[in-house]
């Protein structure tokens, strides 16, 4: 990256990123954030909820999941099938997710139709009507999701066993869409109550974002959202993963054409970290190893040694709950995953014995950051961020703080957290052993449901 870039991307992102957020709390515990952002006649209208597959007990997991499925089906007002035809004919364009933390609707409109968007999700957020005829259409929905998703693709089913032991008791051991046991027992009254449960005015934070004064959507939202009854929301009890004694270690075979590694280590986010800045620091650690072509896992496992078809490093500090620094690989055709193993350990045995240098340091600060550059271009992006900070309890205002945690960062902070935090006590590794390719396993893959991420 030239030096020009990085002065652009360190000066103008402070910039765009401060762009004022305007916050309005209702009566009922409605938050409402709303961006302006005027250069294009469209407007992104995001509504969250504060439960995703981290608030769920055993014998229900995936049900957030589920439930979003479900919130297409209709109510008195809006039968089946009726919000999505009403929104496509304004122009608009609709979806949601569901998250570990969260669980989200979304709508992208010409700036005018906003009303239609407010109108339909106030609805929704009381009125649903579940109807056992359209469970049962739509749990065929989910499981086929799930085949395709998960149990078709021999890395997502892998990481799925990963996860299932790199934790031992906190909730995101459990995949977002649910166990396939789970799904296949889903009754009515269990929607019912996690629908009553979670989806109140007190427990969601409508975003908007784009062509807009926030005046006027202040002005829409009480009209629409302000007279609905809030509910008893019951505070969460401790989830907090026990202490791990000792690598943890798993080997998954299942029909593949390649080998694969994926390692773990268990690490804090920003919202339950004491210091913050091991936070950011975890996050530029993440970046020298994988912040694009130039960053160590590219430039000396698969460019430099060749040892490696593919390799990379990641962590999200946006969790409610502690996380993994994940790192993964696949073997090139003369390597195995135990070299592989080596190779990446290696990396941060690197990373704990010498300081990075000034320069990488600041390279990598400037992809990261002009990454974030790119993605506050999106409306639809900006109140992802608004929103994921608000569901995980951070509150919206660290979105802004961002930029300048990253640009303070030292290489002796980045060395002092993986000392901290990247421990063979704290590891967990999967390997995946590719089995021979039959006709049966050779059958159709492809994308899940239509509302579902």
């Amino acid at each position: 990256m030239s030096f020009r870039l990085l002065i652009f991307t360190l000066f103008y992102l402070p910039f765009i990123a401060l762009a004022e957020v305007h916050e309005r709390n209702f009566d009922n515990g409605l938050k409402v954030l709303v961006k302006e952002d005027h250069r294009s006649p469209v407007v992104v209208s995001q509504i969250w909820y504060k439960v995703g597959s981290s608030y769920e007990p055993g014998g229900i997991t995936g049900i957030s999941h589920m439930l979003e499925h479900m919130m297409f089906k209709g109510t008195e007002k809006y039968p089946a099938g009726e919000f999505s035809r009403i929104i496509s004919e304004n122009g608009g364009r609709e979806n949601a997710f569901t998250g570990r933390d969260y669980t989200a609707y979304f709508q992208t409109m010409e700036k005018s139709r906003l009303e239609v968007s407010f109108k339909l999700e106030a609805d929704r957020m009381r009125h649903l009507h579940l109807n056992p005829d359209e469970l049962k259409k739509e749990l065929e929905v989910v499981t086929e999701e799930r085949r395709m998703r998960t149990d078709d693709k021999p890395r997502s089913k892998m990481q799925e066993y990963f996860m299932s032991i790199a934790f031992s008791n906190s909730p995101y051991q459990n995949p977002v869409i649910g166990w396939p046991s789970d799904i296949a027992n889903y009754q009515v009254e269990d929607l019912q109550q996690w629908y009553e449960r979670w989806y109140a005015p007190n427990n969601a934070t409508l975003v908007v974002v784009g062509d807009v004064n926030f005046e006027d959507v202040f002005a829409l939202a009480e009209k629409y959202f302000s007279a609905i009854k809030p509910s008893t929301i019951e505070t969460l009890k401790p989830q907090s993963e026990i202490e791990q004694h000792g690598i943890r270690k798993t080997t998954v075979r299942l029909p593949a054409k390649l080998p694969y590694i994926l390692m773990g280590y268990k690490v804090p986010v920003l919202n339950t970290v004491e210091d913050e800045s091991e936070a950011y620091a975890l996050e530029v650690l993440a970046g020298i190893l994988d912040g694009g072509n130039s960053a160590r896992l590219a430039s000396k496992l698969v460019r430099g040694q060749q040892i490696a078809v593919s390799a990379g490093a990641g962590y999200n500090l946006i969790s409610r709950l502690p996380t993994l620094f994940l790192l993964d690989a696949t073997p090139a055709a003369d390597q195995t995953v135990f070299d592989m193993e080596y190779a990446l350990k290696q990396e941060i045995y690197d990373l704990k014995a010498e300081l990075v240098s000034d320069e990488e340091l600041q390279r990598v600060k400037a992809q990261v950051l002009a990454s974030a550059v790119y993605e506050l271009d999106s409306n639809f992006y900006q109140g992802m961020q608004l929103g994921m900070y608000e569901m995980t309890g951070l509150g919206w205002e660290k979105v802004e703080e961002y930029v300048d945690k990253i640009n303070h960062i030292t290489a002796q902070q980045v060395r002092n957290v993986a000392r901290k935090y990247l421990l063979e006590d704290q590891l967990t590794i999967a390997y995946l052993d590719p089995q021979e390719i039959t006709d049966q396993s050779r059958k159709s893959q492809g994308t899940g449901g239509r509302h579902a991420q």
